[in-house]
């Protein structure tokens, strides 16, 4: 599934012509192209869809939204280990994880 999700703008940069932002979606922090939104600021709240921000958002809505998708476990499932996941759900641990498992 491709979710459009709530992040922080962590901080911003030009690379190759192109500004750049480092985003935090509850924990999880990528690289994001702010093209779409070129007078965002850092600090602000966009909605991030296949590594575009697209929209500007207030803080109480992206915080709301964050916290739902992380209640249904939707963070999880966009961004989590593909490998480590379907091991989850095969009942093993990836190599080298097994040390963790109880």
């Amino acid at each position: 599934m491709c979710l459009a999700v709530p992040g922080r703008v962590l901080e911003i940069e030009e690379r190759d012509g192109t500004r750049m932002a480092t985003v935090d979606f509850g924990g999880v922090v990528k690289e994001v192209c702010l093209e779409y939104l070129p007078d965002i600021q850092v600090g602000e709240y966009a909605i991030v869809h296949v590594g575009f921000a697209l929209q500007r958002l207030d803080e109480e809505s992206a915080k709301q939204t964050l916290e739902l998708f992380e209640t249904l476990g939707m963070l999880q499932e966009e961004f989590g280990d593909p490998w480590e996941m379907a091991a989850e759900a095969n009942g093993t641990l990836p190599p080298g994880r097994e040390e963790t498992r109880q």
